[in-house]
């Protein structure tokens, strides 16, 4: 036990580590460095102009803003982030919100008051992204209990989960035989509900981990047990929502409504307080408090003892049913929480107040291998019996501290109850994509036991073997020599290739005429293209490419271009990945970061082509790898033959 609690002590000073990193990052870029920088590094945008007000998410005021200048400039903001809204003028405060949709040059800004400022109207308005040390404050509370944990049930799980002593299994005749899941899924279900204390399930790309996780809760709620299911981020805690929804399950959805996807909106808390029929009451009740606060303010400094005593009365009878509006709230949400069957937050969100003294008998975290080790702990500490879903050959968590990441901030937790446990179970099924685009990765990172279903193992865009274009599920074009020299843009030190870029345009233009023809000269509204680059300065040259090639405007709504974060977790029929890195020197900066690089190769179900400068990543065992593959499945082709 003295060992875990060290462990857990050790955190301590990581997330510190990384706390200290990110409050010197974001003095550095807002509050330190001028606005015109600000704006170049996307973290800033002046001035915004205020297209719309309403009443929207969680009956929040609600601004869309657009801004009116460098709208070419990637920026930074994204759903859920706070941000502070400003005007010009010094003297006058600022407003914060939070994010709840960003585009290009539009977003918005849900802010926690009933109406707007009077200094909105008093100059330019400005925005800036704000740092929030919420989570921060979580995790270190999380952490406390769990090092303090003693001869309890938390200490049980704590010492189990780090493999400090032996995880237990119920010794039960039960075998999981679900005719919609396969051996291997169904192998997870029967670890699930035999843990008694952890279980793992390690999921590939599609291989259907989220599948196999809702119908793990969908058995661990039977005789009214309760589950808590949390993920790091809020796409996939909306995904898992939705999916629970979808099995008529009473779900309820934790967090700031502007955080929340428009379409789960309706399982959020706020939504199902407001629908419980007594929540007319609560209305009644702070309407009439604000009545009685604004009599009490009518009267004048100069009056009488009758005056005085009709102020102290309605005062009086204002903080009255303000608290009567409180007390009928907490009985609300406590029976709307009470009244659920899953109850789904991210890691953060399941430290709030609503769940205060609250324990579940499954807590299920997904995508446990992008989680932080302390973000994990905060459900834990809620929790009888944990379930980790996820997979750590693919993105790992964002730590920005180098120091931090060096001493193990990096490692998740998912990854030492693999390493230190006998409780997983990998699922070894995929049903995405052909299996010669799986076929690398399986080898890499899933010691060759990786599979593609009957379903997907042979799909291609084409039938017509002449079209060798649209029957080969994997190309790689070779622009070694070509002189597609890597460029770096001195505002963002990203990495950029733009003739890497409009040779990939050049490529899938023609894959598309061929796919037309065999299509009968018709767009196909339902073939989705995903164009990947692990560089932002790369995905902001692939956009404006774009644009470069009128060829391709009749299928720009099949387009999405993206870094690899971008796509997690999702698919397309076609994927290409743009590597960027050409130099003399083989350098080959973030493709080093190989988990990053399984995510892209495993986004495509039919076809997969990527770029690239095989004279500069061949130095790297992982890449040569690759290119021994490529040979192998007889995939390689030399831009040469795009060029002319």
């Amino acid at each position: 036990m003295k060992k875990a609690i060290e462990e857990i002590l050790r955190q301590f000073e990581l997330i510190k580590l990384e706390r200290d990193e990110e409050i010197r990052q974001y003095k550095e870029i807002i509050e330190t460095t001028p606005l015109d920088i600000r704006k170049k590094r996307g973290v800033a945008w002046y001035p915004v102009s205020i297209d719309k007000e309403d009443f929207g998410i969680g009956s929040n005021l609600s601004l869309e803003l657009s801004r009116t200048s460098q709208t070419d400039v990637p920026h930074k903001f994204s759903n859920g982030q706070t941000a502070s809204l400003y005007v010009n003028n010094k003297e006058k405060p600022s407003i914060n919100g939070i994010v709840a949709r960003a585009k290009e040059n539009k977003l918005v800004l849900v802010l926690n008051v009933d109406e707007l400022p009077d200094w909105i109207e008093d100059g330019k308005l400005g925005l800036d992204l704000l740092y929030n040390e919420g989570t921060y404050k979580e995790m270190e509370r999380a952490l406390r209990r769990v090092a303090k944990a003693e001869k309890d049930r938390l200490a049980e799980l704590r010492n189990a989960i780090l493999g400090h002593s032996q995880a237990q299994f119920a010794d039960l005749a039960y075998k999981a035989d679900f005719p919609e899941l396969n051996a291997s899924q169904n192998k997870a279900i029967e670890n699930i509900v035999l843990a008694k204390d952890v279980a793992v399930v390690h999921g590939p790309p599609g291989t259907g981990k989220t599948t196999t996780i809702v119908k793990a809760i969908e058995v661990s709620i039977q005789n009214n047990r309760r589950v808590l299911a949390c993920a790091p981020s809020n796409t996939a805690v909306d995904l898992l929502t939705q999916k629970l929804s979808e099995k008529g399950i009473k779900v309820v959805r934790l967090g700031h409504p502007a955080r929340v996807n428009e379409a789960m909106q309706k399982n959020t808390l706020d939504a199902r307080l407001q629908a419980d029929p007594e929540f007319k009451r609560i209305k009644v009740l702070r309407r009439e408090a604000i009545q009685q606060q604004e009599k009490a303010n009518k009267f004048k400094r100069s009056f009488g003892a009758a005056e005085r005593e009709a102020r102290r009365e309605s005062r009086k009878l204002a903080r009255e049913l303000r608290y009567e509006a409180r007390e009928l709230e907490r009985y609300l949400l406590k029976k709307v929480i009470g009244g659920c069957q899953v109850v789904t937050a991210t890691m953060a969100g399941a430290g709030s107040i609503h769940l205060k003294d609250s324990l579940f008998e499954t807590v299920f975290i997904d995508e446990a291998g992008q989680a932080l080790e302390p973000a994990c702990w905060i459900p834990i500490t809620r929790a009888m019996k944990v379930v980790f879903a996820g997979d750590h050959q693919q993105l790992p968590p964002t730590v920005k501290s180098k120091e931090a990441m060096k001493k193990g901030l990096g490692i998740t937790l998912f990854e030492k109850c693999i390493d230190r446990t006998d409780t997983s179970v990998m699922l070894d099924t995929q049903y995405r994509m052909h299996e010669h685009i799986m076929g690398f990765s399986s080898e890499q990172f899933y010691n060759g036991i990786l599979k593609a279903d009957s379903s997907v193992k042979d799909q291609v865009l084409g039938e017509n073997e002449s079209d060798q274009m649209l029957t080969a599920p994997v190309e790689f074009i070779d622009t070694s020599g070509c002189s597609f020299d890597e460029m770096v843009n001195e505002q963002t030190l990203s990495t950029g290739n733009p003739m890497e870029a409009d040779l990939l345009y050049k490529h899938l233009s023609l894959l598309l005429n061929l796919y037309k023809i065999q299509n009968n000269q018709q767009v196909d509204p339902k073939l989705t293209i995903g164009i990947i680059s692990p560089y932002r300065e790369q995905v902001r040259q692939l956009r404006k490419a774009k644009r470069e090639h009128p060829e391709l405007e009749a299928w720009k709504d099949n387009i999405s271009i993206h870094t690899v974060d971008g796509f997690q977790g999702q698919e397309r029929d076609i994927i290409y990945i743009s590597l960027v890195r050409s130099n003399d020197e083989g350098k080959i900066g973030f493709l080093s970061d190989f988990r990053r690089i399984n995510v892209a190769l495993t986004r495509a179900k039919k076809k997969l082509v990527i770029v690239g400068d095989s004279a500069t990543i061949s130095n790297h065992k992982f890449y040569q790898g690759f290119l021994d593959y490529i040979d192998r499945i007889d995939a390689y082709q030399s831009a040469w033959s795009f060029l002319y």
